[in-house]
C-alpha cells in the first residue's frame, strides 16, 4: 500500500512553473529520496504533501487522506522537519517538546512523559532545561526531529534535514531516521547529498526544473550512467593508442584521456580488472596504476541534470 502517492502535481508562481506534473509514490515503511539541484521543486513538493501549499493541478494522498480535502485530518497524521529548525529559541528543549505535544492534543502529563522519552532518545536529556538558543546546530536539528515525532506520525517528511550539520551530527541523524523506518514509519527525504540518498533511500526520484527526470533504486539509476570505468595511468603517454587498441574489446564507449589518465567505459562484469591488465601486458603497455570505478549517484546526478551535486549543495548553503 502506498503511504504517499502524488499524480501530476503542478504549482505556478506567476510565470514561474515550480512543479510541472510531478508523480511520486512511497510504499509504507520505506524511504523515498527526492533528489535534485537547488530550486528543482523539492521543497514545493513537500509543502504540498504536508498541506502547507495548495497545488494548482494534480492530486496527492498521504496515509490515505487527500492533501486538499482532508488537510485538517492529515496534519495530525504526519511529521515535518524543514530546512530550518522550527523550535522556539526562547523555550527550553523540554518546553518545546511539551508545547508540540499539547498542539497535537496530548494531555499535559502525557506530553511531558513523551518529551522525556524523546529527549533521552535524541541524547538531549542533559540539555533539557537549557534554552534552545544555547543549542548547537546539531542539537537543534535533533530537537526539531524529536518535535516532528511527538505524536508518533506514520509518515515523516524531512526537507534537507542535514544541511549545514557537521559529519558526526549527520551520521547521528541518519541512524535516527533508520530506527524510525525500522519501526514502520514511512519517510520522504529531500536532499542534495548523494551519500545521504544512497544510504537511506529505498527508491530515489530525481527532480529538475519541476519535473521528474528519473526514478528507481540507487542501483537502477547507476545503470543509466553506462557501466563501470577503468582508469589507467600509463608509464608513457606515447602508448595511449596502443593501450586503447588493447582494451577495445572491453570498451563500450570511446576511450578518453584527461589529466594524463586514460579512461575506458566497460560493462559491469567480474574479472574486468584482471582482463585489462593482461591485455595491456600482452600489448607491451607500461602501466603505473590501474583501477576500476563503479558509477556513483554523483555520476548519475551530473549525467541527468547537467549540474554537479557539490555545486548544488554549495548553492543551497549560500541561500540558507
Amino acid at each position: 500500500m502506498a503511504a504517499i502517492e502524488a499524480e501530476g502535481l503542478r504549482k505556478e508562481y506567476g510565470d514561474v512553473i515550480a512543479l510541472d506534473g510531478v508523480d511520486l509514490r512511497a510504499e509504507e515503511g520505506s524511504v523515498l529520496g527526492v533528489l535534485g539541484p537547488n530550486g528543482a521543486g523539492k521543497t514545493t513538493t513537500v509543502r504540498i504533501l504536508t498541506t502547507l501549499l495548495r497545488p494548482d493541478g494534480g492530486s496527492a494522498r498521504v496515509h490515505g487522506l487527500d492533501v486538499v480535502r482532508d488537510a485538517a485530518r492529515l496534519r495530525g497524521e504526519i511529521g515535518l522537519t524543514g530546512q530550518n529548525a522550527a523550535v522556539d529559541e526562547a523555550l527550553t528543549g523540554q518546553e518545546n517538546l511539551i508545547l508540540f505535544g499539547r498542539l497535537y492534543g496530548l494531555r499535559r502529563g502525557a506530553a511531558k512523559e513523551r518529551a522525556g522519552e524523546l529527549l533521552e532518545r535524541f541524547a538531549l536529556s542533559a540539555a533539557a532545561s537549557r534554552l534552545v538558543g544555547t543549542y548547537s546546530g546539531g542539537m537543534r536539528r535533533r530537537l526539531d526531529l524529536a518535535a516532528a515525532l511527538v505524536a508518533r506520525p506514520p509518515v515523516l517528511f524531512l526537507d534537507e534535514p542535514t544541511t549545514g550539520l557537521d559529519p558526526r551530527s549527520r551520521i547521528s541523524l541518519w541512524e535516527t531516521i533508520e530506527a524510525r523506518v525500522a519501526a514502520g514509519t514511512t519517510v520522504l527525504l529531500t536532499t542534495q547529498y548523494l551519500d545521504e540518498a544512497e544510504r537511506l533511500a529505498d527508491r530515489i526520484v530525481v527532480i529538475d526544473h519541476g519535473k521528474v527526470i528519473a526514478e528507481g533504486t540507487g542501483a537502477e539509476l547507476k545503470d543509466r550512467v553506462g557501466g563501470d570505468r577503468l582508469e589507467i595511468e600509463l608509464g608513457d603517454l606515447g602508448q595511449v593508442g596502443a593501450a586503447s587498441a588493447a582494451l577495445a574489446e572491453l570498451a563500450i564507449a570511446p576511450t578518453t584521456l584527461h589529466d594524463g589518465i586514460l579512461r575506458v567505459a566497460v560493462a559491469p562484469a567480474d574479472g574486468t580488472l584482471v582482463q585489462a591488465l593482461r591485455r595491456l601486458d600482452a600489448a607491451g603497455v607500461a602501466v603505473d596504476d590501474l583501477s576500476l570505478h563503479r558509477p556513483t549517484l554523483d555520476d548519475v546526478f551530473l549525467t541527468l541534470t547537467g549540474h554537479s551535486a557539490q555545486d548544488a549543495a554549495a548553492d543551497a548553503e549560500e541561500d540558507a
